[in-house]
């Protein structure tokens, strides 16, 4: 991308060397800068389009990392995740508790401390059996069960597809809005409804990756990075897991 940078600056400097020895006291038109010169060319394109292509580069990706949070039933979800279309890993927090997730194809674990496992209010029986479980899951990935009521909301924040294709959406009339810069990579904006739809900076650079989302009604703020660039997923040691049955205990 330098090469393409450097042209573009001399390009710059000598439209406007031109442009300065052109000026006799007449207005001129065609002077200034085009924006999406040296890029990937969707800032050229209706909205619609920029968000269709930048939707199926974001699908064909073979990984991506998204960091951010998410506002969904009332909670707010803090995420740094790795996706890839066979699995991912990262972390989660909500409501101050952090824990860490792992997807391998179909297998989905779950790390977090002991007082992320325990529920009910400690007294009795099952407060008892609550600290027990705990204890023995605090600190191990715990194997999820796939009929677990849990494996369905937990291995969502693993899928790539399924999270993209939720998150990927803006809602409204589309409009673009302007260019910008995200991580130093020069995007164009694309609007829902002025803004109150979603808000999505598209890379100019290379594929027109989302690099930045900020979701409809202020429901989270979403970057996204590493698109392409994959990453290994490791099964944990033995030592290191729970296989706690048919049902995990309720966190």
């Amino acid at each position: 991308m330098t090469p393409i940078r450097q042209n573009r600056g001399r390009g710059a400097a000598l439209a406007s060397a031109v442009c300065a020895l052109l000026v006799t006291g007449t207005v001129l038109t065609g002077c200034a800068e085009d924006p999406n010169e040296g890029t990937n060319g969707v800032g050229r394109l209706p909205a619609a389009k920029i968000q269709g292509k930048t939707r199926s580069a974001a699908e064909s990706a073979g990984a991506v990392r998204m960091h951010g949070n998410v506002v969904s039933g009332g909670r707010t979800y803090a995420l740094d995740v790795r996706l890839k279309d066979d699995g991912g890993d990262g972390s989660v927090t909500s409501e101050g508790a952090t824990f860490k997730l792992l997807r391998i194809g179909e297998q989905l674990y779950v790390k977090a401390d002991a007082e992320f496992w325990t529920h009910g209010d400690g007294k009795g029986d099952n407060g008892k059996g609550d600290a027990a479980a705990a204890s023995k899951l605090g600190g191990k990935y715990v194997k999820v069960p796939q009929g677990d009521p849990s494996y369905k909301k937990f291995s969502g924040f693993t899928d790539k597809g399924l999270l993209l294709d939720s998150l990927l959406t803006l809602h409204g009339t589309l409009a673009t809005d302007g260019h910008d810069e995200e991580a130093g990579v020069r995007t164009i904006r694309v609007t829902g409804d002025k803004g109150s739809g979603g808000t999505l900076e598209v890379s100019l650079e290379g594929k027109p990756y989302p690099l930045r989302l900020e979701r409809a009604g202020g429901a989270g703020t979403l970057t996204f990075s590493g698109w392409g660039e994959d990453f290994s997923l490791r099964e944990p040691e033995k030592n290191e897991t729970v296989d706690y049955g048919k049902q995990l205990p309720a966190s």
